[in-house]
């Protein structure tokens, strides 16, 4: 029963892992970019917003669609707004 538990509290641990997004940037919120604007200025380069967050991994990410109406998800670095991972 033991070794059950062992096992399953192993594999809880690794799903958590390869769930967590990327980690974007460890400057204090103080540097980052507006939320609002940074949202603006996306929408103006084209892209959809369906739902807008600020993750675990100190990223801002969006879900929606780009400018070819594709679905997207990407992760953007808060104090330059440069990419950091898309799916």
């Amino acid at each position: 029963m033991k070794a059950m538990l062992l096992v399953f509290s192993a594999l809880t641990v690794c799903a958590s892992v390869s769930f967590a997004g990327p980690d974007c940037t460890k400057d204090p919120k103080k540097k980052w970019q507006n939320a609002e604007t940074f949202q603006k200025d996306r929408i103006a380069e084209g892209y959809k917003i369906k739902k807008f967050k600020v993750t675990s991994g100190n990223c801002y990410e969006i879900y929606g669609w780009n400018k070819e109406g594709q679905k997207i998800e990407i992760y953007f670095n808060p104090v330059d707004g440069s990419k950091v991972k898309e799916k």
